[in-house]
């Protein structure tokens, strides 16, 4: 089965170690999902070696994303950790696809658009190209990349500490620059939300989305719907703080139903194809 699996991942034209990336990215998802799985059960849903998917999950445990305990792996506790940006960017694409367009969708031309150092940061950044000219401020060299490959983006990069698990800008210097200036707009995203309060595992991260939303005319949360299942440690502010929260067609209708009861502004991205 595993020389399966390699014919497959090369006949879509994917390289090994990208096969092996989404592969670690879904075994995450469905350790997240159900709470927990065996060791076996992950073989057989993806057909490979069961020394692959030890080696899989080393490398996740390494990053502080699972736990393992006699042949059953269950995810780590979050609150106090995040998992390194390049990582996080193959968690929930779709979700993440969609909330981006639809976020983007409503930013007018020759705005002023503050973008944090999140992944669906970085997808909005990337669906933003066909509202330009804007201009964009952040504090993440990811978002930066794709900012700068636009025609017509203009690229203001906030400074402070590089941050290698981030590869982004954070402490003192980055809030600073952020609470100098003034945006149309910024859009934020949270590692969790608990009783309708965002959170960051990060007081650092968390202190330069508090300074972006100070520094903004409307203020936006882009949150899938995982994130109404994970807890963190610092808040960063509560729902009702933001102008517009945008989630995707996975969060729970309830969840949902309470939102608009307590007085958020709620829209829901349209769903989209998981990508080949």
């Amino acid at each position: 089965m595993a020389g399966v699996q390699r014919s497959a991942g090369a006949r879509k034209g994917r390289a090994p170690a990208e096969v092996s990336a989404r592969r670690r990215n879904r075994i995450v998802d469905l350790v997240q999902r159900d709470g927990s799985v065996t060791i076996d059960e992950l073989g057989a849903t993806f057909g490979v070696s069961t020394v692959t998917i030890y080696r899989d999950l080393a490398d996740l445990e390494s990053l502080g994303m699972i736990v393992r305990q006699r042949g059953v792996v269950t995810a780590a506790g979050s609150n106090l950790q995040e998992a390194p940006a390049r990582f996080r960017l193959g968690q929930q694409e779709p979700a993440k696809l969609a909330i981006a367009r639809h976020a983007a969708a409503s930013v007018p031309r020759g705005s002023a658009v503050m973008l944090d150092d999140s992944t669906t940061g970085v997808l909005t950044a990337r669906a933003l190209a066909a509202r330009a000219p804007l201009t964009v401020v952040t504090n993440s060299l990811l978002v930066a990349e794709e900012v700068r490959a636009g025609a017509g983006m203009r690229l203001v990069l906030t400074g402070g500490e590089y941050e290698a698990w981030a590869e982004a800008l954070l402490g003192p210097v980055t809030a600073t620059v952020v609470a100098s200036l003034a945006a149309d707009v910024c859009m934020v995203s949270v590692s969790g939300i608990t009783d309708g309060v965002t959170y960051h595992p990060y007081a650092e991260v968390a202190a330069v989305k508090k300074a972006m939303m100070r520094a903004s005319a409307r203020s936006v949360a882009l949150v899938d719907h995982t994130k109404f299942r994970r807890r963190a440690l610092h808040e960063v502010a509560p729902l009702t703080a933001f102008d517009t929260v945008i989630t995707d067609a996975g969060t729970d209708p309830e969840v949902l139903e309470r939102l608009r009861g307590a007085g958020v502004t709620v829209e829901v991205a349209e769903s989209l194809a998981s990508p080949s």
